[in-house]
């Protein structure tokens, strides 16, 4: 279930072109959810007439939509848009948008959200504190995280790294012992430590790699 927000409707940019035979469905079901309120306002650019637009957000297909913090590609349906609108306003909005973007096997464009996002990556390790989430978006979770190993960013998540320590599910527990030896942080050490008496054996198991591997990783940095 959504947990919205009190905000205002998100904006909407759409990217189009004349030839662009989605294009027109998509500019009408924006346009609906601009009468209806759902989105605050919307601008349409056509980019054979401007295409420093398409460069500047790195587009290279159309129709291309940015509705609030999301970015959309392809043929949407006025109901899809309208349920993207309803996210941009939920405060676990970012968290279902990087989870279909990861289902859909698009670790690429996740990784490149985060570049220009950095405190996106909490809406990723909200997915991670999720034990029910699809294996697939487990799995590209890590992969992001694993992107950001030793890095500033991961360590600014430590005490979000430690709360998923604490989870109550075994799963959590595991991926969070990978991510706190990837945060490189020796405030970890003691969570692991933790975690390498835990009552699951696939906890300890991934407990005493992961303790191994920061160990190794704080004694490179000394």
């Amino acid at each position: 279930m959504m947990k919205h927000a009190n905000t205002a409707p998100p904006d909407a940019l759409l990217l189009l072109t004349s030839r662009c035979p989605h294009c027109p469905v998509v500019l009408q079901g924006l346009g609906e959810l601009v009468k209806k309120g759902r989105i605050g306002r919307l601008e349409a650019v056509n980019i054979e007439a401007h295409p420093e637009v398409a460069e500047q957000y790195g587009v290279r297909t159309v129709p291309w939509i940015r509705l609030g913090a999301f970015e959309l590609e392809g043929l949407h349906t006025p109901a899809e848009l309208e349920q993207w609108a309803q996210r941009a306003t939920a405060d676990d909005g970012l968290a279902q948008y990087y989870a279909e973007l990861l289902r859909q096997g698009q670790l690429s464009r996740v990784l490149s959200a985060i570049r220009r996002h950095s405190d996106h990556l909490a809406a990723l390790l909200a997915l991670a504190a999720d034990p029910d989430i699809d294996l697939t978006i487990r799995i590209g979770v890590s992969a992001v995280i694993e992107e950001y190993a030793g890095s500033p960013l991961l360590q600014e998540q430590l005490a979000s790294l430690l709360e998923l320590a604490r989870h109550s599910d075994p799963r959590v527990r595991a991926d969070a012992a990978h991510f706190l030896a990837l945060s490189g942080n020796e405030a970890a050490r003691a969570a692991l430590e933790t975690l390498v008496q835990d009552p699951e054996p696939a906890v300890r198991e991934v407990a005493v790699d992961s303790l191994e591997a920061l160990q190794a990783s704080l004694r490179e940095a000394d």
